[in-house]
């Protein structure tokens, strides 16, 4: 194994150690990633990530966020994708709800990309509730066909 090869591997295990800790972290409310309420709550928001060989793609479930709140950040191989949910104006005042579960506030949420990006020919919109980001793979992430 090459020194390369080895810096490579490390550095995969270094990420999946990171997603590990990620998913037990404690909701103490100045801990959670996302406003949801309860004991187990979820990042917010939920997320599909995909490729192909030349772009990485996320599908963010969001619905009845305003997309001018959205504030998208690539930093290295870490994607952030942070807003705010804002209350319908509304004549309810709250103590009035006797169930209320659609919850509002701002948000964060930090995914660890599996592969170095373009981060200057990224694309994103909004459409449906869903936000919808593609990512062009950097050249050095691309596969390469190597001749023999």
């Amino acid at each position: 194994m090459n020194q390369s090869t080895a810096v490579d591997e490390m550095d995969m295990l270094h990420r999946e150690i990171d997603r590990a800790f990620d998913d037990f972290v404690p909701t103490e409310p100045f801990l959670r990633k996302a406003f949801l309420p309860g004991r187990l709550a979820r990042a917010y928001p939920l997320i599909n990530l995909h490729g192909d060989k030349d772009n990485l793609y996320v599908e963010a479930v969001a619905p009845g966020i305003d997309p001018e709140s959205l504030n998208l950040t690539v930093v290295r191989n870490d994607l952030t994708i942070s807003g705010e949910k804002r209350r319908l104006p509304s004549e309810i005042k709250p103590e009035m709800f006797h169930r209320e579960e659609r919850a509002t506030g701002k948000f964060v949420r930090t995914i660890t990309l599996p592969v170095e990006i373009d981060e200057d020919k990224i694309s994103a919109e909004y459409k449906n509730g869903l936000i919808l980001i593609t990512m062009p793979k950097s050249e050095k992430a691309k596969p390469r066909q190597i001749q023999v």
